[in-house]
């Protein structure tokens, strides 16, 4: 296996994706390009990847608490096109260092994948290969996502009251609840 796998595109999983990914987790990334499309969105960004993550995956949705808080975090994902994250409409996600790049979508990644959402998806097989080459899991993209702390995902888990105001202290391996979310 390369030092750097590409990360399968959800439109054309290819072959060897079942190999990479869990079924959720390709469920997850399928959810998340239709959803992007639906939304008018060039990019599909960690926001959009956190929205089918929560639909798809049942560990994710463990990790991230009890119904009353996924209740308001689905609730803070679902006005992203009626208010809350308009001024992320017509831009481009950019990378924790908060850069930006330009409308033309020249960002080095996918077609279609937000650079942030380019290295979420890197972080996710990298922490797959570290367990020993099992395939992906939502609980990997979650991992990455919120190792991101100016990512719109982790945007929308503070809203929401799901994590702290640090990031780091979050603890997606341990979906019990015990101290990684508030």
């Amino acid at each position: 296996m390369h030092s750097r796998t590409p990360f399968p595109s959800p439109a054309n999983t290819g072959p060897h994706a079942g190999d990479l990914l869990g079924a959720e987790l390709v469920a997850a990334l399928s959810s998340a390009r239709r959803r992007a499309g639906r939304d008018g969105d060039r990019h599909v960004d960690t926001a959009h990847l956190l929205h089918a993550l929560i639909e798809c995956d049942p560990a994710v949705r463990a990790a991230l608490g009890g119904p009353a808080r996924l209740t308001r975090l689905l609730g803070y994902l679902a006005q992203r096109s009626i208010g809350y994250g308009l001024r992320w409409q017509g831009t481009v996600e950019g990378v924790a260092s908060g850069a930006t790049v330009d409308r033309g979508g020249r960002h080095g990644g996918p077609t279609g994948w937000s650079p942030a959402a380019v290295v979420a998806l890197e972080g996710t097989l990298r922490r797959a290969r570290e367990r020993g080459g099992a395939p992906a899991e939502g609980t990997d993209l979650l991992a990455a996502l919120v190792s991101d702390p100016r990512c719109r995902a982790v945007e929308v888990l503070r809203r929401a009251g799901v994590i702290p105001e640090e990031p780091a202290v979050v603890r997606v391996d341990d979906p019990c609840g015990q101290g990684h979310c508030r």
